[in-house]
């Protein structure tokens, strides 16, 4: 019988694909983004997620 603790390795920050980063937003949208979380019972940072995906897929720069 093995009776050593195994303890897998964990991945670092960031290589989910994911970066984290501060931004400061208006009370207002935070406000609005909390609305918009609690009616779709979504968290705040799902929905800025499918946020900034719309808006960077539908954008024009001019």
């Amino acid at each position: 019988m093995n009776d050593k603790l195994i303890i897998n390795k964990r991945s670092l920050k960031g290589e989910d694909g994911y970066k984290t980063f501060s931004i400061r937003i208006k009370d207002e949208t935070v406000e609005k983004l909390n609305s918009l979380a609690a009616t779709t019972n979504r968290s705040r940072n799902e929905l800025i997620n499918l946020l900034l995906d719309y808006a960077i897929e539908n954008c024009e720069v001019k």
